[in-house]
C-alpha cells in the first residue's frame, strides 16, 4: 500500500498514512489523528435553527425533493455542497461565521441520497446527476435570474461544484471554491475505499453515541459542529427517517459521557418499577379474597340462603400465576426485539455507489482550471496537490490556501478560519463588501 506523508498535529513531525485512510478523508471526512485531550465535551445534538434562519423542502419534479437550509438575504449566493456521507448541516458553523464577515446569502443543500432529501434513486450519485440536481434546486428557488452565485464544495461536493460549473447552466456564476479535493491522489486511492468504508461502525445506539464517535475518531474535531451535523448523516432504525427530524429546537440536558443503550436498559424503560408486582399483588389479593369467602361460607349456619358453596381451587391460583409469568416474559421478549432494532445507521450506504466514484474525480483538475470564473482551492495539506494543479497555481490560474493542523473536514474543524479565507476571496474579487468584523487573510501555502 502506498504511503503518504503529512504534517501531524503535534510538533510538525511527518506522519505516515495509507491511501485508504486518505480516501476515507476524501469521501467521508475521516482521518486518523486523535483529537487533542481536553475537558469533558457535550454530545447532545443541536438543532439547525441555531445557525440557519430557515429551511424548506424543494420539489424539483414529481419524484425528487431536496432539503435546503438558508441564511442571509442579500449579497452573492453561496451554494455550499457537502462531501459524501455528510449533509447540508456540515456547513452550519461556517454559514454563521461567513455571514458575520461579509454580506452574503448561504444555501446549503442535502444532496441526493443524503440528509432529508428523497429521490427516485438515492444511489445514483453520478457527477452528471448530482450537478443537474443542484441546478434544478437553484432554478426552482430563484428562477432563471438568480443572484450572483459562488459554488462552494467540500470533498465530493467540491467535485460536484466543478461539474456543476462546467455544465454552463448557471448564467450568474461568479466564483468557484473547492475544499480539500484533488484529482491525482483521489484516483489512486479508489481501490482501497471499500475496505475502509467497511471498517467504520455501522450502527449506533443513540445520537449522543454517534456524535461522541465522530469526535473521538477524529472525523470531526470540532465537537459543536459534530453535534449539529452528525444527525444529518444517520437514519433512525425504528422510523426509517433521517435523525435530523428528532433533534429538538428547545435546549436539552447536556450529555457528557457515552450513553450505553443495551437491550436490557431499553426493555426496562417502558416498565415502571412495581407494575408487575402490582398485578401479582392483585392476583394474590383475589386469591386471598376467595379464601376469605370460603371461610365465611363455611361458617354459615345451616339453613342459610346460600345454596351454592364455591370452593377455592389451587389450580386456579397456579394458572393465574403462570399467566402472569408468561405475560411478563412475552413483554420483555417484545422489548428485547425492539431494542435489537433500535438505534441509528448511516443515511446512505456509500459502498453501493462505487461505480460512480471515478466519475467524480476523473479530469477534475483540468476542468477546474478551465472555468472562466474566480477560483479558490483550499487544502488541509500541501500533499494533496497534484502536478496539474501545481503548474496551474504557479501560473496564477487560481488562488490557493492551506490550513494545516486540521482534518479533512476543515470547514467543520475550523469554520471561522475557512470563513475568513472565503470572505477574503469574495472581497478580493469584488463580489461583496466586507463587514466591520472582516479582516484580510493573505494567501499562503
Amino acid at each position: 500500500m502506498k504511503m503518504l506523508l503529512r504534517d501531524s498535529s503535534s510538533g510538525g513531525a511527518l506522519e505516515k498514512f495509507t491511501l485508504a485512510q486518505w480516501f476515507g478523508q476524501l469521501i467521508i471526512g475521516w482521518h486518523g489523528i486523535r483529537p487533542g485531550a481536553g475537558g469533558k465535551r457535550e454530545y447532545h445534538p443541536i438543532h439547525w435553527s441555531r445557525y440557519f434562519t430557515s429551511s424548506e423542502i424543494v420539489n424539483v419534479n414529481e419524484t425528487d425533493s431536496f432539503r435546503v437550509y438558508k441564511r442571509g438575504d442579500a449579497g452573492p449566493l453561496l451554494v455550499v455542497l457537502h462531501g459524501g456521507g455528510f449533509s447540508a448541516l456540515t456547513w452550519a458553523l461556517f454559514s454563521e461565521c461567513i455571514e458575520n464577515l461579509v454580506t452574503c446569502q448561504v444555501l446549503a443543500i442535502d444532496m441526493r441520497g443524503h440528509g432529508e432529501s428523497k429521490t427516485s434513486n438515492d444511489l445514483n450519485l453520478s457527477s452528471e446527476t448530482l450537478a443537474q440536481d443542484i441546478i434544478s434546486v437553484i432554478t426552482s428557488l430563484y428562477g432563471s435570474d438568480p443572484p450572483q452565485i459562488v459554488l462552494v464544495g467540500h470533498s465530493m461536493g467540491g467535485a460536484v461544484a466543478v461539474h456543476t460549473a462546467a455544465a454552463e447552466k448557471l448564467p450568474t456564476l461568479a466564483g468557484l471554491v473547492v475544499i480539500d479535493v484533488v484529482e491525482g491522489t483521489a484516483m489512486e486511492a479508489l481501490a482501497s475505499m471499500q475496505s475502509f468504508l467497511r471498517s467504520r461502525p455501522n450502527h449506533f445506539g443513540s445520537l449522543e453515541q454517534a456524535i461522541e464517535w465522530s469526535v473521538r475518531s477524529g472525523q470531526i474535531r470540532n465537537s459543536e459542529s459534530a453535534r449539529v451535523s452528525m444527525p444529518g448523516q444517520l437514519t433512525n432504525d425504528m422510523i426509517g427517517e433521517c435523525a435530523v427530524t428528532e433533534v429538538s429546537s428547545a435546549p436539552s440536558t447536556p450529555v457528557t459521557e457515552s450513553p450505553q443503550m443495551s437491550a436490557s436498559s431499553f426493555s426496562q424503560s417502558p416498565l415502571k418499577h412495581g407494575e408487575c408486582i402490582t398485578e401479582e399483588d392483585e392476583s394474590l389479593t383475589s386469591a386471598n379474597s376467595s379464601n376469605n369467602s370460603v371461610d365465611e361460607i363455611g361458617s354459615s349456619p345451616v339453613g342459610s340462603p346460600t345454596t351454592r358453596e364455591p370452593q377455592f381451587s389451587p389450580s386456579v391460583f397456579i394458572i393465574r400465576k403462570l399467566t402472569l409469568f408468561f405475560t411478563t416474559v412475552t413483554f420483555f421478549v417484545s422489548m428485547q426485539s425492539r431494542a435489537s432494532k433500535s438505534g441509528y445507521h448511516w443515511r446512505i450506504d456509500l459502498t453501493k455507489t462505487e461505480n460512480h466514484w471515478p466519475g467524480w474525480f476523473n479530469g477534475l483538475s483540468a476542468t477546474f482550471l478551465s472555468m472562466p470564473v474566480a477560483k479558490l482551492l483550499l487544502l488541509a495539506g500541501i500533499d494533496r496537490l497534484d502536478r496539474e494543479l501545481t503548474v496551474g497555481q504557479m501560473q496564477g490560474k487560481f488562488q490557493m490556501q492551506v490550513l494545516p493542523q486540521c482534518g479533512h473536514a476543515v470547514h467543520e474543524d475550523v469554520p471561522d478560519k475557512v470563513a475568513e479565507v472565503v470572505a477574503t476571496f469574495l472581497v478580493r474579487n469584488r463580489l461583496t463588501p466586507p463587514s466591520d468584523k472582516f479582516h484580510w487573510v493573505m494567501p499562503a501555502c
